[in-house]
Protein backbone atom coordinates (compact mmCIF):
# COMPACT_ATOMS: atom_id res chain seq x y z
CA UNK A 1 0.00 0.00 0.00
CA UNK A 2 1.20 3.72 -0.60
CA UNK A 3 1.57 6.07 2.07
CA UNK A 4 0.28 9.50 1.84
CA UNK A 5 3.25 10.87 0.43
CA UNK A 6 3.54 8.53 -2.45
CA UNK A 7 0.11 9.09 -3.41
CA UNK A 8 0.26 12.52 -3.37
CA UNK A 9 3.17 11.96 -5.95
CA UNK A 10 1.33 9.41 -8.15
CA UNK A 11 -2.11 12.18 -8.50
CA UNK A 12 0.37 15.42 -9.33
CA UNK A 13 1.96 12.92 -11.89
CA UNK A 14 -1.36 11.91 -13.12
CA UNK A 15 -2.60 15.94 -12.81
CA UNK A 16 0.24 16.75 -14.77
CA UNK A 17 -0.34 13.40 -17.84
CA UNK A 18 -3.81 14.85 -17.94
CA UNK A 19 -2.68 18.23 -18.16
CA UNK A 20 -0.20 17.43 -21.07
CA UNK A 21 -3.00 14.77 -22.75
CA UNK A 22 -0.23 12.18 -22.69
CA UNK A 23 -2.77 10.04 -23.84
CA UNK A 24 -3.13 12.26 -27.33
CA UNK A 25 0.62 12.30 -27.31
CA UNK A 26 0.86 8.82 -27.43
CA UNK A 27 -1.65 8.71 -30.12
CA UNK A 28 0.14 11.57 -32.13
CA UNK A 29 3.90 9.96 -32.33
CA UNK A 30 2.56 6.41 -33.28
CA UNK A 31 0.39 8.12 -36.33
CA UNK A 32 3.99 10.23 -36.86
CA UNK A 33 5.85 6.86 -37.32
CA UNK A 34 3.06 4.53 -38.76
CA UNK A 35 2.54 7.18 -41.76
CA UNK A 36 5.99 7.14 -41.95
CA UNK A 37 6.45 3.69 -42.68
CA UNK A 38 3.27 3.40 -44.85
CA UNK A 39 2.22 6.58 -46.29
CA UNK A 40 5.92 8.76 -46.67
CA UNK A 41 8.15 6.47 -46.95
CA UNK A 42 7.28 3.26 -48.13
CA UNK A 43 9.75 2.45 -50.72
CA UNK A 44 12.74 2.63 -47.56
CA UNK A 45 13.83 -0.41 -45.72
CA UNK A 46 11.56 -0.85 -42.40
CA UNK A 47 14.99 -0.66 -40.00
CA UNK A 48 16.37 2.72 -41.67
CA UNK A 49 12.41 4.36 -40.91
CA UNK A 50 12.42 2.68 -36.99
CA UNK A 51 15.82 3.46 -36.42
CA UNK A 52 15.90 7.05 -37.92
CA UNK A 53 17.71 8.98 -35.62
CA UNK A 54 16.40 12.00 -37.18
CA UNK A 55 13.02 10.90 -37.60
CA UNK A 56 13.03 9.79 -33.77
CA UNK A 57 14.18 12.97 -32.53
CA UNK A 58 11.39 15.12 -34.70
CA UNK A 59 9.23 13.24 -33.01
CA UNK A 60 10.23 13.06 -29.65
CA UNK A 61 10.20 17.19 -30.00
CA UNK A 62 6.48 16.78 -31.46
CA UNK A 63 5.56 15.56 -28.79
CA UNK A 64 7.97 18.24 -26.20
CA UNK A 65 6.31 20.93 -27.96
CA UNK A 66 3.00 19.28 -28.08
CA UNK A 67 3.05 18.92 -24.48
CA UNK A 68 4.31 22.10 -23.93
CA UNK A 69 1.11 23.89 -25.55
CA UNK A 70 -1.25 21.81 -23.96
CA UNK A 71 0.23 23.20 -20.48
CA UNK A 72 0.17 26.84 -21.92
CA UNK A 73 -3.60 26.23 -23.09
CA UNK A 74 -4.20 24.85 -19.39
CA UNK A 75 -3.31 27.32 -18.07
CA UNK A 76 -4.82 30.29 -19.98
CA UNK A 77 -8.21 28.45 -20.15
CA UNK A 78 -8.39 27.38 -16.54
CA UNK A 79 -11.07 29.67 -15.32
CA UNK A 80 -13.25 28.68 -18.19
CA UNK A 81 -12.28 24.89 -17.62
CA UNK A 82 -13.61 24.93 -14.14
CA UNK A 83 -17.11 25.58 -15.75
CA UNK A 84 -16.91 23.60 -18.74
CA UNK A 85 -14.67 20.91 -16.94
CA UNK A 86 -15.21 21.04 -13.66
CA UNK A 87 -14.00 17.22 -12.74
CA UNK A 88 -10.96 17.48 -15.08
CA UNK A 89 -9.94 20.34 -13.33
CA UNK A 90 -10.25 19.42 -9.67
CA UNK A 91 -7.41 16.69 -10.87
CA UNK A 92 -5.68 19.38 -13.26
CA UNK A 93 -5.49 21.51 -10.17
CA UNK A 94 -3.42 19.40 -8.02
CA UNK A 95 -0.37 20.59 -9.89
CA UNK A 96 0.37 24.13 -9.17
CA UNK A 97 0.45 27.10 -12.11
CA UNK A 98 4.12 27.49 -11.03
CA UNK A 99 4.58 23.90 -11.45
CA UNK A 100 2.95 23.91 -14.79
CA UNK A 101 5.17 27.10 -16.02
CA UNK A 102 8.37 25.57 -15.24
CA UNK A 103 7.50 22.74 -17.47
CA UNK A 104 6.18 24.38 -19.93
CA UNK A 105 9.35 26.61 -20.19
CA UNK A 106 11.63 23.50 -19.76
CA UNK A 107 9.87 21.26 -22.47
CA UNK A 108 10.69 24.18 -25.20
CA UNK A 109 14.17 24.74 -23.91
CA UNK A 110 14.79 20.48 -24.75
CA UNK A 111 12.50 20.70 -27.59
CA UNK A 112 14.70 23.56 -29.18
CA UNK A 113 17.68 21.64 -28.04
CA UNK A 114 17.11 18.36 -29.56
CA UNK A 115 15.96 20.07 -32.62
CA UNK A 116 19.30 21.60 -33.23
CA UNK A 117 20.69 18.07 -33.80
CA UNK A 118 18.56 17.41 -36.72
CA UNK A 119 19.43 20.88 -38.53
CA UNK A 120 18.95 24.24 -38.22
CA UNK A 121 15.89 24.57 -40.01
CA UNK A 122 14.58 22.52 -37.90
CA UNK A 123 15.18 24.49 -34.58
CA UNK A 124 13.32 27.36 -36.76
CA UNK A 125 10.28 25.20 -37.54
CA UNK A 126 9.92 24.22 -33.56
CA UNK A 127 10.86 27.33 -32.67
CA UNK A 128 7.92 29.24 -34.74
CA UNK A 129 5.38 26.43 -33.66
CA UNK A 130 5.94 26.79 -29.84
CA UNK A 131 5.34 30.82 -30.16
CA UNK A 132 2.39 30.15 -32.89
CA UNK A 133 0.81 27.66 -30.22
CA UNK A 134 1.71 30.43 -27.61
CA UNK A 135 0.38 33.17 -29.79
CA UNK A 136 -3.05 31.10 -30.12
CA UNK A 137 -3.78 30.46 -26.50
CA UNK A 138 -2.86 33.56 -25.52
CA UNK A 139 -5.00 35.85 -28.09
CA UNK A 140 -6.02 33.80 -31.53
CA UNK A 141 -8.20 31.25 -29.74
CA UNK A 142 -10.75 34.26 -29.18
CA UNK A 143 -11.56 35.25 -32.33
CA UNK A 144 -14.55 33.46 -33.64
CA UNK A 145 -13.49 31.10 -36.90
CA UNK A 146 -9.73 32.50 -37.09
CA UNK A 147 -9.31 30.63 -33.67
CA UNK A 148 -10.71 27.50 -35.21
CA UNK A 149 -8.52 27.33 -38.39
CA UNK A 150 -5.88 28.15 -36.69
CA UNK A 151 -6.44 25.61 -33.82
CA UNK A 152 -6.99 22.77 -36.49
CA UNK A 153 -3.34 24.35 -38.11
CA UNK A 154 -1.33 23.39 -35.26
CA UNK A 155 -3.01 20.18 -34.57
CA UNK A 156 -1.66 18.79 -37.80
CA UNK A 157 1.61 20.30 -37.71
CA UNK A 158 3.51 17.77 -36.49
CA UNK A 159 2.24 15.38 -39.65
CA UNK A 160 3.55 18.49 -41.59
CA UNK A 161 6.95 18.08 -40.31
CA UNK A 162 7.57 14.61 -40.95
CA UNK A 163 5.77 15.23 -44.94
CA UNK A 164 8.80 17.60 -45.50
CA UNK A 165 11.59 15.68 -43.55
CA UNK A 166 11.19 12.78 -46.26
CA UNK A 167 10.17 15.00 -48.81
CA UNK A 168 7.07 13.33 -50.36
CA UNK A 169 5.18 15.06 -52.60
CA UNK A 170 2.36 12.70 -53.65
CA UNK A 171 -1.22 14.32 -54.49
CA UNK A 172 -2.26 10.83 -51.91
CA UNK A 173 -0.62 12.62 -49.20
CA UNK A 174 -2.55 15.85 -49.59
CA UNK A 175 -5.67 14.46 -49.87
CA UNK A 176 -5.40 12.43 -46.55
CA UNK A 177 -4.03 16.06 -45.07
CA UNK A 178 -7.48 17.58 -46.51
CA UNK A 179 -9.23 15.03 -45.07
CA UNK A 180 -7.64 15.28 -41.75
CA UNK A 181 -7.87 19.13 -41.49
CA UNK A 182 -11.67 19.14 -42.40
CA UNK A 183 -12.41 16.54 -39.51
CA UNK A 184 -10.40 18.28 -36.61
CA UNK A 185 -11.62 21.81 -37.90
CA UNK A 186 -15.06 20.31 -37.39
CA UNK A 187 -14.24 18.82 -34.09
CA UNK A 188 -12.40 22.49 -32.99
CA UNK A 189 -16.40 24.01 -33.85
CA UNK A 190 -18.21 21.11 -32.06
CA UNK A 191 -16.18 21.88 -28.81
CA UNK A 192 -16.85 25.30 -28.65
CA UNK A 193 -21.11 24.45 -29.13
CA UNK A 194 -20.04 21.77 -25.90
CA UNK A 195 -18.06 24.93 -23.91
CA UNK A 196 -20.69 27.57 -24.68
CA UNK A 197 -21.31 28.11 -20.96
CA UNK A 198 -17.84 28.89 -19.63
CA UNK A 199 -17.08 30.68 -23.05
CA UNK A 200 -19.77 32.95 -22.33
CA UNK A 201 -18.78 32.96 -18.77
CA UNK A 202 -15.05 34.37 -19.74
CA UNK A 203 -16.02 36.39 -22.79
CA UNK A 204 -14.59 34.11 -25.65
CA UNK A 205 -16.19 35.12 -28.49
CA UNK A 206 -16.69 31.69 -30.64
CA UNK A 207 -18.90 31.54 -33.11
CA UNK A 208 -21.76 30.24 -31.20
CA UNK A 209 -21.23 32.96 -28.99
CA UNK A 210 -21.50 35.58 -31.25
CA UNK A 211 -23.45 34.02 -34.02
CA UNK A 212 -25.77 30.94 -32.40
CA UNK A 213 -25.49 27.19 -32.70
CA UNK A 214 -27.19 27.57 -36.06
CA UNK A 215 -24.74 29.28 -37.84
CA UNK A 216 -22.50 26.73 -35.90
CA UNK A 217 -24.54 23.78 -37.00
CA UNK A 218 -24.35 25.54 -40.62
CA UNK A 219 -20.16 25.75 -40.94
CA UNK A 220 -19.49 22.18 -39.38
CA UNK A 221 -22.13 20.63 -42.08
CA UNK A 222 -19.91 22.41 -44.50
CA UNK A 223 -16.99 21.13 -42.86
CA UNK A 224 -18.05 17.75 -42.78
CA UNK A 225 -19.51 17.67 -46.31
CA UNK A 226 -16.28 18.95 -47.58
CA UNK A 227 -14.52 16.25 -45.66
CA UNK A 228 -16.85 13.56 -48.18
CA UNK A 229 -15.25 14.50 -51.14
CA UNK A 230 -11.21 13.52 -50.09
CA UNK A 231 -12.60 10.53 -48.48
CA UNK A 232 -14.46 9.21 -51.43
CA UNK A 233 -11.46 10.38 -53.54
CA UNK A 234 -9.13 8.34 -51.21
CA UNK A 235 -11.75 4.85 -51.71
CA UNK A 236 -12.32 5.19 -55.58
CA UNK A 237 -8.98 7.60 -57.18
CA UNK A 238 -6.41 6.25 -55.08
CA UNK A 239 -4.63 2.69 -53.91
CA UNK A 240 -5.08 2.64 -50.78
CA UNK A 241 -4.99 -0.60 -49.99
CA UNK A 242 -7.60 -1.90 -47.53
CA UNK A 243 -7.88 1.37 -46.26
CA UNK A 244 -10.61 1.61 -48.24
CA UNK A 245 -12.92 -0.14 -45.74
CA UNK A 246 -11.45 2.54 -43.14
CA UNK A 247 -12.65 5.62 -45.55
CA UNK A 248 -16.20 3.95 -46.18
CA UNK A 249 -16.96 3.79 -42.49
CA UNK A 250 -15.58 7.22 -42.00
CA UNK A 251 -18.23 8.01 -44.73
CA UNK A 252 -20.89 6.30 -42.43
CA UNK A 253 -20.17 7.64 -39.58
CA UNK A 254 -19.59 11.30 -40.71
CA UNK A 255 -23.38 10.74 -42.25
CA UNK A 256 -24.98 9.47 -38.89
CA UNK A 257 -23.01 12.53 -37.36
CA UNK A 258 -24.88 15.18 -39.28
CA UNK A 259 -28.16 13.50 -38.65
CA UNK A 260 -27.64 13.93 -35.15
CA UNK A 261 -25.52 17.23 -35.20
CA UNK A 262 -29.37 18.66 -36.48
CA UNK A 263 -30.91 16.90 -33.60
CA UNK A 264 -28.72 18.08 -30.26
CA UNK A 265 -29.21 21.17 -28.17
CA UNK A 266 -27.05 19.84 -24.96
CA UNK A 267 -23.71 19.53 -23.66
CA UNK A 268 -23.77 15.65 -23.49
CA UNK A 269 -25.75 15.45 -27.05
CA UNK A 270 -22.64 17.70 -28.10
CA UNK A 271 -19.77 15.82 -26.12
CA UNK A 272 -21.51 12.54 -28.01
CA UNK A 273 -20.86 14.03 -31.78
CA UNK A 274 -16.94 15.11 -30.53
CA UNK A 275 -16.81 11.92 -29.60
CA UNK A 276 -18.00 10.00 -32.49
CA UNK A 277 -15.03 12.83 -34.49
CA UNK A 278 -12.94 11.92 -32.29
CA UNK A 279 -13.00 8.20 -32.83
CA UNK A 280 -13.28 8.70 -36.95
CA UNK A 281 -9.60 10.39 -36.53
CA UNK A 282 -7.95 7.98 -33.89
CA UNK A 283 -9.70 4.83 -35.51
CA UNK A 284 -7.76 6.36 -39.11
CA UNK A 285 -4.57 6.22 -37.21
CA UNK A 286 -4.23 2.45 -36.29
CA UNK A 287 -6.19 2.28 -39.85
CA UNK A 288 -3.05 3.30 -41.95
CA UNK A 289 -2.03 -0.23 -40.96
CA UNK A 290 -4.81 -1.44 -43.33
CA UNK A 291 -2.87 0.56 -46.30
CA UNK A 292 -0.44 -2.87 -47.05
CA UNK A 293 -0.80 -5.74 -44.01
CA UNK A 294 2.18 -7.29 -45.88
CA UNK A 295 4.08 -3.88 -46.07
CA UNK A 296 6.39 -4.71 -42.94
CA UNK A 297 6.89 -8.28 -43.51
CA UNK A 298 8.40 -7.92 -46.92
CA UNK A 299 10.52 -4.96 -45.72
CA UNK A 300 12.16 -6.22 -42.26
CA UNK A 301 15.20 -7.67 -44.26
Amino acid sequence: MLNRKNKLIVLKFLSLFSVVRGYNILVIALAQYLASIYILAPNLPLRKVVFDLNLFIIVLVSAMVIASGYIINNFYDSEKDLINKPKKSMLDRLVSQRTKLTTYFVLNFLAVFFASYVSFKAVLFFSSYIFGIWFYSHKLKKIPFLGNFISATLAITPFFVVFVYYKNFEPVIFVHAIFLFLLILAREMIKDLENIAGDLAQNYKTVPVLYGAKTSKITITFLIVCSLIPSLLLIYNFDVGHMHYYFKLAVLLLIIFLIFLWKSDTKKQYNTLHNILKFVIISGVFSILLVDINLVLNRIL
